[in-house]
């Protein structure tokens, strides 16, 4: 059989096919819980709440942890991090997502920080692309 000009020569021992991560390559919802924890720390520590400075505050946290968490090397992994916040007067707040995943190879991670003026909560959503 002739080979087509241009076509690439993919025998057997060159493809791999990764249904799954292997372990180390697994979210960990721990070591991105550090992560979101370290980022809202450093942003908002000493912040009073200004609504004219909250949606910067949520872009650049979301996009530091994104970030940050890109480089503890969760290959073929999206990255989804949402932030929310609100001014802190004393009521209680409730924040649901649903998600439909693979429970074996995705996860997430999330935290809160709360000051005396505002509280924050973020989460991050890391989904295997097979």
């Amino acid at each position: 059989m002739s080979k087509l000009k241009g076509a690439k020569d993919t025998s057997a021992a060159d493809q791999n096919f990764q249904i799954r991560p292997p372990f180390s390559k697994k979210f960990k919802p721990g070591a991105v819980k550090e992560v979101i924890t370290n980022v809202l720390n450093d942003i908002l520590g000493g912040k009073i709440y200004d609504p004219n400075k909250v949606s910067i505050w949520c872009k650049t946290i979301a996009d530091i942890v994104k970030s940050q968490v890109k480089h503890l090397g969760y290959d073929r992994y999206k990255i989804v991090v949402e932030v929310v916040i609100g001014e802190q007067r004393g009521e209680g707040v409730r924040m649901g997502s649903r998600c439909l995943w693979d429970s074996d190879t995705d996860n997430y991670a999330s935290e809160v920080y709360i000051n005396d003026s505002l509280f924050c909560c973020a989460a991050v959503f890391g989904l295997y692309y097979y």
